[in-house]
């Protein structure tokens, strides 16, 4: 998998880079995100922001909270933006099974890592995830130090 574009393909809106330094990502799903007019036309000016954001499941529902999208200054006025609005997430029942399954009886966390543009429709990638603990982010950090070292002294 690239940097840049995520496991679905397409074109990357935001990613979320602090999930990769916090969580070990055990599995990846793909969900449709339930947006308003205001919001897909941020999303296309790239206003988002989801590193404090996370995913509650409620009434056999998931939800996105604390994403930010930030409203244009050309918002329709009708409307009254809300910028941390709670976002509907769009899965398949058998998915929402699975996830419910890892969060309740596996402890896991759901973690949105990615948000991309998948057919003109905005897709979001969900990791299940595990908390690394403070001795587990200085290996992964080691870790990615040798490698960029190895690399280097490959070049050369």
């Amino acid at each position: 998998m690239s940097k840049n574009k995520p496991a679905g393909g397409g074109k990357t809106i935001a990613l979320n880079k602090k999930a990769r330094h916090d969580y070990f990502i055990e599995e990846r799903y793909e969900a449709g995100i339930s947006l308003q007019g205001w919001e897909v036309k941020s999303l296309r000016a790239g206003k988002v922001q989801i590193i404090d954001s996370y995913i509650l499941l409620k009434d056999s529902e998931a939800y996105l909270f604390g994403a930010l999208i930030t409203p244009l200054p050309t918002a329709s006025t009708h409307t009254n933006p809300d910028p941390q609005r709670t976002r509907k997430l769009l899965l398949h029942r058998a998915e929402l099974n699975k996830l419910i399954g890892a969060v309740e009886r596996k402890g896991f966390a759901l973690i949105p890592t990615a948000l991309y543009w998948k057919n003109s429709k905005v897709k979001l990638e969900i990791g299940i995830a595990r908390g690394k603990k403070s001795h587990d982010k200085r290996e992964t950090e080691k870790e990615r130090d040798w490698q960029r070292q190895k690399a280097r002294l490959m070049r050369h």
